[in-house]
């Protein structure tokens, strides 16, 4: 067997190799005798059956398993002599090549490594920036508005229709064409003007109404809707305001803050503008964080850090690019890609560089996160859908089942990784 091995970069290499027809041959003889000794084959005990009837049962399946064993082979001198360990493989070895004649099988074995990242610059690059900046006045309007959230609704005396921002005490059911449906109809529901709770168009159509004063709001329904039987239907509904009530003017003081901090037995008003100012830093320094710095960060990392990419992932990228692009094209276009391969190469090197800046990211943070020792487990990755199903009003198991079945656990995953350890440079920065 002559083997010729070549490392292409720090990520990609090449084995070649001619197996003769001798060595697939002394394979097949050895795996038949092996074979002789378990097979079950009718008319002969069981370890005794003759080398020559296992060859003439099993035929082809057995020349298949010795070219197998021989690339097997190929591929352990392959990477002896590359000195690469199979723990730094990638992926399964491609087969490029398998050309066989009567005397001899010419191979090509591809195979890829995780990549040597070079980490010892990252800090350097982390931009330097400030926490933003929460003044005493910011954190008096957020009181103000939390305090307005839990303050009671008083019944509004005077004699006036129905503004922006009141609640109105409403009965009200629906009809289409002429049809009462179910789910349409409440009694004494407090519904606050413009908060966008109803249909598009419904609230605004209250305003100005009187206490038990009567109307019909005409509204369409959402193509969208959750309904289907109600998606895009123009409904009707008569409505009757009983009440129209406004938030009562809420006291700034510590028994606001003894009703915000429960179980401090301490709480008073300058112990809840502190936890108020930690809260409102925390959010805009998110929002720096997610919508600026972390982008930029991931950014810089992936145009200062060089090191050689495994080719087959990038194609992997690529090729996922391609489909999610066909899922957008007409049959005309799909055609004309399938008819010219210079057309479909062309789209193919369209989005390389976007599909490598991607690799290289994956592998930077993955670097990162093991020289970190970040890890993110299944079990959190359920957490936070959980979270989010419940803040929307979507069922968490339900939820949680339908990204699994849909295989997107592991991006999910993935990305936590990418926000932990994006995070912890950022903050690293902070606190240097």
């Amino acid at each position: 067997m002559e083997i010729t091995s070549n490392k292409i970069d720090g990520a990609n290499a090449e084995i070649k190799a001619t197996i003769t027809t001798e060595e697939v041959n002394a394979n097949l003889e050895k795996i038949a005798k092996q074979l002789a000794k378990t097979a079950n084959v009718q008319g002969f005990r069981k370890g005794k059956v003759p080398v020559g009837i296992v060859k003439k049962q099993y035929g082809q399946k057995l020349v298949e398993d010795a070219e197998a064993e021989a690339l097997r082979e190929v591929l352990a001198k392959g990477l002896e002599e590359l000195e690469i360990a199979n723990e730094s493989l990638i992926g399964e070895p491609n087969i490029a090549q398998f050309d066989k004649s009567d005397d001899k099988i010419d191979v090509t074995v591809k195979v890829a490594m995780r990549p040597e990242i070079d980490l010892s610059g990252v800090d350097a690059l982390v931009p330097d920036f400030e926490k933003p900046a929460i003044s005493a006045e910011d954190v008096t309007t957020r009181i103000k508005e939390i305090a307005q959230q839990q303050a009671t609704l008083v019944d509004v005396e005077e004699s006036r229709g129905v503004e922006n921002g009141d609640t109105a005490v409403i009965d009200f059911e629906g009809f289409v064409d002429g049809e009462a449906f179910e789910g349409g109809k409440a009694e004494d529901f407090a519904l606050e003007i413009g908060s966008g709770q109803f249909i598009p168009g419904f609230e605004d159509q209250l305003v100005g109404m009187k206490c038990d004063e009567e109307s019909v709001v005409k509204v369409t329904f959402p193509a969208e809707y959750t309904a289907a039987h109600l998606a895009g239907k123009e409904a009707e509904f008569k409505v009757t305001v009983h009440k129209i009530q406004v938030k009562a003017e809420a006291e700034i003081d510590d028994e606001l803050a003894k009703k915000l901090l429960p179980g401090d037995e301490a709480a008073d008003l300058a112990k809840l503008e502190e936890q108020v100012r930690l809260q409102m830093e925390s959010e805009a320094l998110g929002k720096l964080y997610n919508e600026d710095l972390k982008p930029a960060l991931l950014s810089k990392l992936v145009s200062e850090i060089s090191f050689d990419l495994p080719a087959f992932v990038v194609e992997q990228e690529i090729d996922m690019a391609v489909n999610k692009k066909a899922g957008s094209m007409n049959e005309e276009e799909i055609q004309e890609l399938r008819e010219n391969a210079d057309k479909l190469t062309e789209l193919r090197e369209s989005f390389r560089e976007e599909a490598s800046e991607s690799v290289r990211a994956t592998f930077i943070i993955d670097a990162l996160a093991q020289e970190k020792g970040v890890k993110i487990e299944e079990q959190e990755v359920m957490q936070t859908i959980y979270y989010e199903a419940m803040q929307t009003g979507q069922d968490p198991q339900k939820a949680y089942e339908q990204y699994k079945e849909a295989g997107y656990i592991p991006a999910i995953q993935m990305s936590m990784v990418e926000d932990r350890v994006l995070s912890g440079l950022l903050n690293a920065k902070i606190e240097a």
